[in-house]
């Protein structure tokens, strides 16, 4: 198994920070397939308008084998991210690319994240890679994840990860909130799991003009925001950024103001596609935004250094400097590694 990762250091920070300045984005998610088994009810991947509307994630034309491979590796040499998430689609219906990108990677010293429904197990391999992270979405306790989530169901997400080590993305709705001791429930069962490392939680996100059940209410999110100390004191293996409740309870008005959008790129399955403003895509309610990335990264904007000025205000010049460097300097590309067959 790979060594336990150390928790976010300075010089992690400073090598953001750096990126910027040279006009890079630290944060790449790619939606490496179009393809997926399941049907989730909402899903925004597959909405109408997550591309812009133009064109919907199920009619781009995704690549496979050595098109893909190369495809991704040469997003990579552009952007040079500190780390890419890989999401879908189903990530693991591309697994046989995932295992030659991956370990290039991180010879890189580029950092990854598999974003997986686990309807099929990942390689046992992957866990043995020190910069890849595996990470399973988990819609809720048993009986509505299964609905919701079929075929990836409870008991073959666990059968799937027998002798392997995986995160959960835990996606908190209106619905869970409407029954007393649901979150402990949930959280309870999966903390005890011996293949679970961490739980990062975020709040349902919806799109603007969206009315359905999963949109927390006023009430629903004031109390979760509320109960979220509790939540962490209880359970040590729920991640949650600094300042999370603080930002959760005011999110980044627009896209201009968040600045994990500023800080990332987001590309669809087809490599050429971008996804805006995050990668929500559509039309995202930044009002209500509960991506927990966003969380952490806007309230570090707020944070004072003295004298009237705060990370905020750094971050604007380094943005502004970025850019002006990024339109004056040819990207450079990163030592190659040939992909492993």
């Amino acid at each position: 198994m790979a060594a336990p990762r150390q928790p976010v250091s300075l010089g992690k920070v400073l090598s953001a920070w750096g990126l910027l300045l040279r006009g890079y984005s630290p944060l790449l998610s790619i939606e490496i397939t179009r393809e997926c088994p399941l049907h989730c009810p909402g899903c925004y991947a597959y909405g109408d308008d997550h591309l812009g509307g133009a064109v919907t994630l199920r009619g781009l034309r995704d690549l496979r084998g050595d098109a893909l491979v190369d495809g991704v590796l040469a997003l990579i040499q552009r952007h040079r991210p500190m780390q890419v998430s890989f999401v879908g689609g189903e990530p693991l219906l591309r697994h046989k690319e995932l295992s030659r990108i991956l370990p290039v990677l991180d010879d890189w010293g580029v950092h990854s994240l598999v974003v997986t429904s686990a309807v099929i197990p990942f390689p046992e391999a992957w866990n043995a890679i020190h910069s890849v992270r595996v990470t399973v979405s988990i819609d809720g306790l048993q009986q509505e994840h299964d609905a919701r989530r079929k075929p990836a169901t409870y008991d073959r997400i666990l059968k799937n990860l027998e002798g392997r080590k995986a995160d959960i993305s835990w996606v908190v709705t209106n619905q869970m909130m409407q029954r007393p001791g649901y979150l402990d429930e949930y959280l309870d069962f999966w903390t005890t799991r011996p293949e679970i490392e961490r739980i990062w939680l975020s709040i349902y996100t919806p799109q603007r003009g969206e009315r359905s059940a999963e949109r927390l209410t006023s009430e629903s999110r004031a109390r979760l925001i509320s109960e979220l100390p509790e939540l962490k004191r209880r359970y040590p293996a729920l991640i949650l950024p600094t300042g999370a409740a603080t930002a959760f309870a005011s999110p980044p008005a627009s896209p201009d103001a968040c600045t994990f959008a500023r800080v990332s790129v987001n590309y669809s399955a087809d490599l050429k596609t971008n996804l805006e403003p995050c990668f929500f895509g559509g039309n995202p309610d930044c009002s209500e935004c509960g991506c927990a990335v966003s969380a952490g990264l806007h309230w570090l904007r707020g944070y004072q250094f003295g004298a009237g000025v705060n990370a905020g205000h750094l971050m604007d010049v380094t943005f502004a400097v970025g850019r002006h460097r990024r339109r004056q300097t040819p990207p450079r590309t990163l030592p190659m590694a040939t992909p492993p067959a």
